[in-house]
């Protein structure tokens, strides 16, 4: 039996910060959202061909709207073009952004434990700034956000 080899790649997206967050839409990052972007900018920057064949293990993993973290998935052989697809996103849905790189990995639980760790420090910075404020809700979806991190198998 071959096991395939994996790239796992924890991501931050940054939001674009002349955005006014008060009066404007808010922006939901979400895994179809990230997906569609990301397969759009390797259809145009690497053809149909290099569509296809990064298709085969590329996955969404993991995506937080608290913290804008999200993992990737891509084949050993692709992982390159996915990473450089990533990088030329400028936009999702009509919003700027960009994506910062945190973590390439080769195995899924060192990937757990980076996403673990900078969802953890990211969401106390989070609380820091929100203040006494912060709802119920957001504790909860956070809460579950951490959990939906622990369970991440192959």
């Amino acid at each position: 039996m071959v096991s395939f080899k994996n790239r796992y790649l924890v991501f931050e997206v940054a939001l674009d910060p002349n955005k006014d967050v008060a009066t404007d839409d808010p922006i939901i990052i979400t895994q179809y959202n990230v997906s569609k972007a990301i397969k759009d900018s390797i259809l145009l920057n690497f053809g149909e061909c290099g569509f296809a064949s990064s298709l085969g293990s590329f996955q969404v993993r993991y995506v937080n709207p608290i913290t804008k973290l999200c993992i990737i998935r891509a084949s050993r052989e692709d992982y390159q073009n996915v990473w450089a697809a990533i990088t030329m996103v400028r936009s999702i849905s009509n919003c700027p952004v960009v994506f910062n790189l945190l973590d390439l990995t080769g195995n899924s639980r060192a990937c757990k434990n980076t996403a673990l760790r900078v969802d953890e420090l990211k969401f106390e910075q989070y609380k820091l700034m929100v203040g006494p404020n912060i709802s119920d809700g957001v504790n909860l979806q956070m809460h579950n956000c951490l959990e939906k991190i622990r369970t991440l198998d192959n």
